[in-house]
């Protein structure tokens, strides 16, 4: 059985590639990577890497040969090529290569999720199937990472600031994440779908847990979407991502991050870290 994961020099695959290897034998593996030399440098000698450009139709064609199951990170937008157009390349590529399984990293809920985040994973999901390759889907929540610039200036002595009234989140580690890929990725017989998340909190929640362990006091500020994007603009990031950060509380304060699944833990055979842990782990 050859395994492959994609984009293995992130921070999410470097995660998954290093759990893997703990899991199968290191012939059995197969690193895509963009920055191939990157690659090499970062892992072991004898763990085989080929190129991963998700913009190169023929080179990933070449480089799935032989594999049998692939965990596919999904890439970030706003490339020169769609996000979504890549995601067909990968899987056009399996396709034609005879790929027989895809793990594929979407969206919460992503067969109903309607915002701005989802629609690429909604489009990827749907296009997998029509491919007809076995697949499952690993529908990640939030990875508490995400939150690092707020747990930040909080943990320093600044404002705690969100947008988001009661809408509650599923915060876990990414390296959790990852490894719950990868638990579902060496399966016999995974599902078609996971909705991985921690315990779902809400920004307030997560204010407190982080007073229990901050280096330094700090106040919480519930502010509305437009003062919200107003004070990442004053604090320094261009308007298109001060857009892109308030649009995010904005459909956490629909409830699109809110979820109530023990898949992961069910995954992973034990449960996450607590959440004072995973901040701590977060701030270091």
């Amino acid at each position: 059985m050859k395994y492959a994961i994609t984009m293995v020099t992130g921070k999410f695959g470097k995660a998954a590639i290093n759990y893997l290897m703990k899991l199968v034998d290191h012939k059995d593996i197969i690193a895509l990577a963009r920055n191939v030399d990157k690659a090499k440098d970062e892992l072991p000698k004898d763990i085989e890497v080929r190129p991963g450009d998700y913009t190169n139709k023929d080179q990933l064609v070449e480089s799935l040969k032989d594999v049998d199951k692939l965990l596919f990170i999904s890439s970030q937008p706003g490339g020169e090529v769609s996000r979504l157009q890549q995601h067909k390349n990968v899987v056009t590529a399996a396709k034609k290569a005879s790929v027989k399984y895809i793990a594929y990293t979407s969206f919460p809920h992503a067969d109903k999720a309607d915002n701005f985040l989802s629609k690429d994973h909604t489009a990827t999901e749907l296009y997998i199937k029509e491919m007809g390759i076995d697949r499952s889907f690993l529908r990640n929540n939030w990875y508490l990472e995400n939150e690092l610039a707020t747990l930040k200036a909080a943990n320093n002595g600044g404002t705690f600031v969100y947008a988001t009234d009661h809408g509650k989140v599923g915060w876990a580690l990414e390296k959790e994440y990852a490894e719950g890929a990868v638990k579902v990725l060496t399966m016999d017989k995974p599902k078609e779908i996971y909705e991985f998340a921690g315990q779902s909190r809400s920004y307030a929640d997560l204010a407190n847990a982080l007073k229990k362990v901050a280096a330094n006091n700090f106040e919480t500020k519930n502010v509305s979407l437009d003062e919200y994007e107003d004070g990442m603009k004053k604090a320094g990031l261009p308007d298109v991502v001060a857009k892109v950060v308030t649009d995010i509380q904005a459909l956490i304060k629909a409830g699109q991050l809110q979820e109530d699944t023990d898949d992961l833990e069910n995954v992973l055979g034990h449960p996450l870290a607590s959440i004072k842990s995973a901040l701590k782990e977060t701030l270091q």
